[in-house]
């Protein structure tokens, strides 16, 4: 697997930003209430995280230490206000429905995150592919609670009415749906990957802790033996 194949893996599937490392929580409970929404925040946060990923690694030798954060800070809100003129101009009903979510993009965690841990540290073509997979990983964890909080809630995905004589239950394109679609995601890709790890026999022995029962990694081997 070579380094951006690897990268948009890790992104997508490995260090998934919403169901494995649980970051953006605030757009993803926030403007997930109908798939196209979902959508259009991911790949709006997954430009802004490609570009400012690359312009960092760029300058990650010039950019002194002690003001590496404040640095990050300008240069990912330069690309935050160049996108947002854009979908001002060429896509003004995404921007509304958006609203203050895309300026408050400049201090999401992920990129942040990112440009610290990753763009900082690695030349350039990585670092944009690393934003790449990152904010396709984003942008897949978005739609898909998106697709569910607007089926189970108005009947219809993407606009498009479904189940004409559904019922529409109406809490999940409210703030606690949102939490509990994200729970039910979580729940299911943590029991699949315990059932695979039981499977090929690679559950991690990473436990440090003397109390299982206080150890929040799922795939613990004594939690695993346990079960």
């Amino acid at each position: 697997m070579n380094k951006i194949t690897e990268r948009l893996h890790n992104g997508i599937i490995k260090e998934n930003p919403t169901f494995v490392q649980m970051l953006g929580m605030c757009p993803t409970l926030a403007v997930t209430t109908s798939a196209i929404n979902g959508l259009g925040m991911g790949l709006t946060t997954m430009v802004i995280l490609a570009l400012s990923n690359l312009m960092i690694s760029l300058l990650r030798k010039l950019i002194p230490d002690k003001v590496r954060i404040p640095s990050f800070i300008v240069i990912i809100a330069s690309f935050v206000t160049v996108v947002q003129f854009l979908l001002k101009a060429y896509i003004p009903s995404l921007n509304a429905s958006l609203g203050l979510y895309i300026p408050l993009i400049v201090v999401n965690c992920i990129i942040l995150g990112r440009a610290e841990s990753y763009a900082s540290k690695n030349s350039a073509i990585p670092s944009f592919f690393d934003g790449v997979g990152m904010g396709l990983g984003f942008t897949l964890g978005l739609t898909i609670i998106g697709i569910v909080r607007e089926l189970l809630g108005s009947g219809s995905i993407f606009g498009h009415t479904l189940l004409a004589a559904y019922q529409p239950i109406g809490i999940f394109v409210m703030a606690p749906g949102a939490f509990l679609v994200l729970a039910f995601i979580v729940a299911i890709i943590n029991k699949i990957n315990i059932s695979k790890a039981k499977k090929d026999g690679t559950v991690p022995n990473t436990c440090k802790l003397a109390d299982c029962e206080g150890c929040a990694n799922v795939l613990c081997s004594g939690k695993v033996k346990e079960d």
